[in-house]
């Protein structure tokens, strides 16, 4: 008789257990207790779903607390989508408690996208301030301004689902600075009045497509960098002092050629000059023997050839003593 009444105390103990683990009592009593309806099928039906019953009532009892009209049915598809269900609700009653207008609709949309809706909701309240990294400008002097800057902003929640992040406002901003600093003729103006490049990129308006609202752009920091202008200018002379010599480095060669040249002709001429002079002696005897020369008109060219070679030789003694 022991054995029938332990195995009747398990099964009476298992009974229990499951009754309870089905039947969430204690969540049943809350909800009753806090003014949320709620059916004891209600939340058998949530186990056999694989739903948590204390992930959908606790939120759906501070969501009533709060005064907001949130069905179980919208929370419980919300966490069979992979939402954070807590979140959207302390997202809704903080939007509510703030006077911000956000339906559950568009706050589980925010939550599935990936996005923190409770954070985006406080950012809409309290404004993020955005340091950008230092951005680097030339001004038409040519002078390199470096400058900080705090963008503040605040999370637009119509714009948070497919708008953009932080990281485009910080490159637009950059962008912005850029163009701003190279248009200024005289890098001093900027030093004097920097709040004219704030206004000119805030005048751009950087936050369309993003999901967030630029209330303002200060510039904390403006550095004078490197004379780029005189840098450029600097590398340009130098650039083209080496167009230079390699031009005329490509001259020297072409006289250098072109007197290897002329000397190749030189030395072409003095050669048939030589065979030419070699070949007067057999005129001249050719001369003598057809009769066509006698021996006065032999005398007389070696008169002249000795003539000339006296005055060559006359002319080069006087040129040597004027030097």
């Amino acid at each position: 008789m022991i054995l029938p009444q332990t195995l009747i105390l398990l099964l009476l103990g298992l009974g229990i257990f499951l009754l309870f683990y089905f039947v969430p009592v204690g969540l049943w009593v809350s909800a009753l207790a806090s003014g949320v309806r709620m059916g004891l099928i209600a939340l058998v039906g949530m186990r056999l779903r694989k739903v948590p019953p204390r992930e959908i009532i606790e939120p759906l009892i501070a969501a009533t607390k709060a005064g907001l009209d949130v069905k179980r049915d919208q929370l419980e598809s919300h966490y069979l989508a992979g939402g954070n269900v807590g979140k959207v609700v302390n997202a809704l009653i903080a939007a509510d408690k703030a006077r911000i207008k956000l339906t559950f609709e568009r706050a589980a949309a925010i939550d599935l996208a990936g996005r923190d809706v409770l954070e985006a909701v406080k950012m809409s309240v309290l404004p993020k301030v955005i340091t950008t990294p230092v951005v680097a400008a030339v001004a038409k002097d040519g002078i390199q301004l470096k400058a900080v800057t705090r963008v503040t902003v605040r999370a637009n929640l119509d714009r948070l689902v497919g708008g953009a992040t932080e990281e485009t406002i910080i490159a637009r901003v950059g962008e912005g600075i850029v163009s701003s600093i190279g248009s200024a003729k005289d890098h001093k103006i900027v030093l004097e009045n920097p709040d004219l490049i704030s206004k000119a990129v805030l005048a751009k308006g950087l936050d369309a497509g993003t999901a967030f609202e630029i209330l303002s752009i200060d510039i904390a920091d403006v550095d004078v960098g490197e004379n780029i202008g005189a840098k450029l200018q600097a590398d340009q002379a130098e650039a083209d002092m080496r167009v230079a010599q390699a031009k005329a480095e490509e001259r020297r060669a072409m006289a250098v050629a072109q007197e290897q040249e002329n000397r190749a002709k030189v030395v072409e001429m003095e050669a048939k000059l030589k065979e030419a002079e070699a070949m007067i002696p057999m005129a001249i005897a050719k001369a003598f023997e057809n009769g066509n020369l006698g021996i006065m008109d032999y005398l007389r060219i070696k008169n002249i050839e000795s003539d000339t070679q006296m005055r060559s030789a006359i002319s080069e003694s006087s040129r040597k003593k004027e030097k």
